[in-house]
């Protein structure tokens, strides 16, 4: 089921294997704070790390949502981030199981946009959408902001928060 996004200069691309490369880069960024405070580890040990890493939760999520959708997301013709999503997640639900922006590309509103064109899809669909946050991502205010709730909390670190429409 696609998803519509409402801004015309953001869209949704399907990720090919020419796109690992910037898929990698992209999940790198999330764990930027992570890496500098690995002092005693060299860059190309950090670089190492983050490749294996991202080919685990790549390889992870290709084989385990079966039916969601795996996109780049474009702003002006450029590629500036990743959104994963299942539309039909346990088949009553939509599940965000990834959603992430490059660096230069946060703080402008086109993370907000597409969750905003999300919980519309949810709303038409009368469905949830969930998504799992850990507790020290920076994203946590805003998912708060836009009126998703914890339902569920996992090992101290990986809350399952939830959006429904009123």
């Amino acid at each position: 089921m696609p998803l519509n996004l409402s801004h015309k200069e953001i869209v949704l691309r399907g990720i090919g294997e020419e796109d690992l490369p910037k898929l990698c880069e992209i999940y790198s960024s999330t764990r930027e704070a992570e890496m500098q405070r690995l002092t005693d580890w060299t860059q190309s040990q950090k670089t190492a790390f983050l490749m294996q890493q991202f080919s685990y939760q790549h390889t992870y999520y290709q084989q385990n949502y079966n039916g969601a959708g795996f996109y780049m997301i474009r702003y002006k013709k450029e590629d500036i981030g990743r959104l994963y999503i299942d539309t039909n997640f346990k088949g009553k639900e939509i599940r965000i199981i990834d959603i992430a922006l490059l660096p230069k590309w946060r703080a402008q509103g086109i993370g907000t946009r597409i969750l905003e064109d999300i919980k519309a899809k949810g709303k038409t669909l009368h469905r949830p959408v969930s998504i799992h946050v850990e507790s020290f991502n920076p994203a946590m205010n805003l998912y708060k902001r836009l009126g998703f709730r914890k339902v569920s909390e996992t090992n101290g670190v990986y809350h399952l928060l939830e959006w429904r429409a009123a």
